[in-house]
C-alpha cells in the first residue's frame, strides 16, 4: 500500500527510473526538481551523491538550514509502494511573495507510469494533516490553468479556486478537514 516516506536510500533505483521518466516527458513536473535536476541528476546514479540529496532534502524543514535566498523552510515527502517511488510533494512552510502568487504551499508529482491511478489525489488528501501540524490552517495549492487532471485532484481535495493569477489556478484548502 502506497505511503510517505521521508527521502531515502532505499528506494535510489526507482527514484532514478522516476526522474528519468519526467527528463523523457520534459513537461510541468520536471519543473518541480529543475534545481535539484541542475545540481545532482548527472551524479544521482553514485550512492554517496544520493545519500547527501536525501540527507539536504531531510534538512530541509529546519529553519537554520541554508537554503537559496527566499526560499523558505520545506518538507519533502516521497510516495512509495514497498521501494517503488511514485512520486513526491513539497509542504511549504509559510508563503513568500512568489508562494503567494505562483507557487503555493503544496507542490506535487507523480510519476508518468504511476499516473492516472488516484495517487496525487490520495498524496495531496494526506499532505493536509502534515501541513496542519506545521500550524498552516490554510494551504495555497496552484496548478496551470490548462492543467485539467491536476485541477480535479485539487477540487478533490477539497481546494476552492480563488481566481486565476499570471497564468495559475489558485486554491485555498482548509488543513482540518
Amino acid at each position: 500500500m502506497p505511503e510517505f516516506i521521508a527521502p531515502d536510500v532505499r528506494v535510489h533505483a526507482s527514484f532514478l527510473d522516476a526522474m528519468k521518466e519526467f527528463v523523457e516527458e520534459d513537461e510541468g513536473e520536471r519543473s518541480l526538481l529543475a534545481h535539484e535536476m541542475e545540481q545532482y541528476a548527472g551524479n544521482w546514479h553514485r550512492p554517496d551523491v544520493f545519500a547527501a540529496y536525501c540527507a539536504r532534502l531531510n534538512a530541509e524543514p529546519l529553519e537554520e538550514t541554508p537554503r537559496i535566498a527566499g526560499w523558505v523552510p520545506s518538507t519533502t515527502l516521497w510516495y512509495v509502494d514497498g521501494d517503488t517511488f511514485l512520486g513526491r510533494l513539497n509542504i511549504r512552510h509559510r508563503l513568500n511573495p512568489y508562494l503567494r502568487e505562483i507557487g503555493g504551499h503544496i507542490g506535487y508529482a507523480v510519476r508518468p507510469t504511476a499516473r492516472r491511478q488516484g495517487h496525487a489525489t490520495a498524496m495531496l488528501l494526506a499532505a493536509l494533516p502534515v501541513a496542519r501540524a506545521l500550524a498552516v490552517d490554510s494551504v495555497l495549492v496552484t496548478c496551470d490553468t490548462t492543467n485539467t487532471p491536476s485541477r480535479k485532484v485539487i477540487e478533490a481535495a477539497g481546494g476552492r479556486l480563488e481566481d486565476e493569477r499570471g497564468g495559475k489556478l489558485r486554491f485555498w484548502i482548509r488543513t482540518d478537514g
